[in-house]
């Protein structure tokens, strides 16, 4: 008889090469929206999913939780790529599924290298996605990309990054090896001849609106933080021949600042320099407004949903920074969930057990659970 097993989802660390990149299309509104009224109580009731999406796959019990990733609400990828200690490799080839219907059901894919021996200790393959580009890569040896849904793959060897990974994360780039904002042109990414007067670039963000009717493109925003913790912003308005400051008041520190998109807002993520302190948010108006964030936890991850709203995920669960400071939220997410938006407005939290998606606007959400179970 076969056991049956459920097995947990886990997160897809962070991919530091290509943080902070993306692009996308934004219009800036006049004047910014006021925050819309949040209902929460100090001690909210957690709210239910209203759908739970349980799909059991072909998977052998050896292996070890998939990797997941979505990139949108409907359209999901889930790459088994390891075993327990006691399988040989050779007896533990790479498994890749995907979903066409947000994780109510799942069909496997061709993998194009399942049998990729890990060259250290540690190593496995690793999955990544980006609008209309699927990613494979494996430590030493090197990536397999995808612009159809995975059905044809195009091998890249070495470590660094294929061109279509790097073009689909915009025209301007951080250049992680110079700390430079790079263009890419197509077959490589150029540092700007101008680079902004910044200690140290950590992030940088393109747009489509205009400060005025002068422009003939949106702004570029860099944004970091130097040693003593003091942010920094410069933006360009002539896509990057030129750069100007803008302060950013403060009167603690941040370790990591980045420029953050959301519907047509900017917003400033201060990771505090210990990345276990509460971060510290701004919103841009006619300047960078610091959020108000009287009541909120010790400690918290903060993603920006625009319309004056942050979403917040900490030791007491779910909330958000509006205009008038933090308050709870009822979303079944806790501290172990990872949350992070996507492009089409999507939430989608990963955790222990499950991975759950958020539509929805602002801080109304419907929540939907992603459950996958293995034989």
């Amino acid at each position: 008889m076969t056991a049956r097993r459920t097995r947990c989802l886990a997160v897809l660390p962070l991919f530091t090469l290509l943080a902070g990149c993306s692009i996308g299309d934004i219009r800036r509104s006049a004047p910014a929206p006021e925050p819309p009224q949040v209902t929460a109580t100090p001690a909210p009731t957690t709210t239910p999913v209203a759908e739970t999406r349980t799909t059991r796959l072909a998977v052998p019990q050896r292996y070890a939780p998939p990797f997941v990733e979505f990139v949108d609400a409907e359209n999901g990828y889930a790459l088994f790529a390891a075993c327990d200690d006691q399988t040989p490799a050779s007896d533990c080839p790479a498994l890749l599924w995907s979903t066409r219907d947000g994780g109510r059901s799942w069909q496997q894919l061709r993998h194009p290298q399942p049998d990729t021996t890990p060259q250290r200790d540690g190593d496995v393959q690793q999955l990544y996605t980006a609008e209309g580009i699927l990613a494979l890569y494996a430590p030493q040896v090197g990536w397999w990309t995808s612009t159809d849904r995975g059905d044809t793959f195009r091998r890249t060897p070495g470590e660094a990054p294929p061109r279509a990974w790097q073009a689909a994360q915009g025209r301007f780039q951080l250049i992680e090896s110079s700390g430079k904002v790079g263009r890419w042109t197509g077959r490589t990414l150029r540092p700007l001849p101008v680079q902004p007067k910044l200690p140290v670039v950590q992030s940088v963000v393109e747009t489509d609106w205009q400060f005025s009717s002068k422009e003939s493109s949106g702004p570029l925003v860099a944004a970091g933080a130097d040693d003593d913790g003091r942010p920094y912003v410069a933006i360009s308005v002539d896509e990057g021949r030129s750069w100007r400051p803008t302060p950013v008041e403060f009167d603690g520190a941040v370790g990591v600042l980045r420029v953050v998109r959301a519907q047509s807002e900017l917003w400033l993520v201060g990771e505090r320099p210990d990345r276990t302190g509460f971060p510290a948010v701004w919103r841009h108006g006619p300047a960078w407004e610091r959020m108000p964030d009287e009541g909120h936890p010790e400690t918290g991850q903060v993603v920006p949903l625009g319309f004056g709203v942050a979403a917040v995920v900490g030791p007491r669960g779910a909330g958000a920074l509006i205009g008038s400071g933090y308050v709870d939220l009822p979303w079944p997410l806790t501290d172990e969930h990872h949350l992070r938006m996507l492009p089409d407005n999507t939430l989608v939290a990963t955790g222990p057990q499950s991975v759950l998606l958020g539509t929805g606007h602002a801080g109304d959400r419907t929540w939907k659970a992603v459950i996958i179970e293995t034989e």
